[in-house]
């Protein structure tokens, strides 16, 4: 299949295409397989970290896949339990060997944990590892505003991204907000809301019907059309494929505003809230 997705440039200009291919839950042989199929459909954004333990798995798909490793940005993520500045550049090095991989193309802190209060530690880590050419491009997950601020004034480097919970039961539109005042590339995690049944939305159901799209795809062109890098998951070849299929139309104003509409306050998945949760 012909790789034709759109691309955006990071603050730092590291390239990467506007939708990837999330790995959380494929381990082992069978997550290999579906990871090189995912290659092989098309995407070249591929998704892991420390905590979900399948950055080997993720790295063997990538040596059975026949496209050129360079062609591929890799990301994964430093867990809590490390962003004490040592340790930090220990998980690092451990990802890498994990993987089996020269570098990762962006690393990110996957939670501010606030109340450690490490993670300016864990940033200078991550600041040092891409001077040392493990990492390409660095970001961060989960991190709210006052976080992001820090991060640049106490270190004048601006993270490229923020991987955020978004999914159209919640749109995260003042975060989104600051992140393009602030050249911050938005990425959605959990981009099609499954676990609060987004994709069964009545209204979503009813605009899949006017475009004669599946669900799954209104919602990624949702996601597009916002401007945020989704990183949808599927272990079925026929669904990553579909995932991949959003390019050939376009949501109109009413509809995009009709899908941001169906946001809830109570709308994260588990109640993940980057202010209070800590992730080790």
């Amino acid at each position: 299949m012909n790789n034709n997705i759109p691309e955006i440039k990071l603050n730092d200009g590291l390239t990467v295409p506007v939708i990837g291919f999330g790995t959380y839950q494929l381990n082992g042989n069978q997550g290999a397989n579906a990871i090189v199929n995912a290659i092989d459909s098309g995407y070249r954004l591929i998704d892991t970290a420390y905590n979900y333990e399948n950055e080997g798995t993720v790295g063997e798909a990538i040596r059975r896949s026949a496209t050129p490793r360079q062609e591929l940005i890799v990301t994964s993520k430093l867990p809590g339990r490390y962003q004490a500045y040592d340790k930090a550049v220990t998980a690092i090095q451990e990802s890498l060997y994990r993987a089996q991989l020269d570098y990762f193309d962006l690393y990110l802190i996957h939670w501010p944990n606030p109340k450690q209060d490490t993670y300016m530690e864990a940033w200078q880590a991550l600041i040092d590892a891409k001077k040392w050419g493990l990492v390409r491009s660095i970001g961060v997950c989960n991190f709210l505003p006052e976080h992001l601020q820090r991060l640049e004034e106490e270190t004048g480097v601006k993270p490229s991204i923020n991987q955020i919970e978004l999914h159209p039961y919640f749109n995260q539109e003042e975060q989104r907000k600051w992140h393009d005042e602030n050249n911050i590339t938005t990425q959605s995690w959990s981009p099609l809301g499954r676990v609060n049944g987004a994709m069964q939305d009545p209204t979503i159901r009813e605009i899949a019907v006017k475009y004669h799209k599946t669900t799954s795809q209104i919602i990624l062109r949702w996601h597009y059309q916002l401007g945020a890098v989704s990183i949808p998951k599927s272990a079925s070849p026929e669904r990553q494929i579909q995932n991949l299929s959003i390019f050939d139309f376009v949501l109109d104003e009413s509809d995009m505003l009709a899908i941001s509409a169906l946001t809830r306050s109570d709308g994260r998945n588990k109640n993940q809230d980057p202010a209070t949760y800590e992730e080790f």
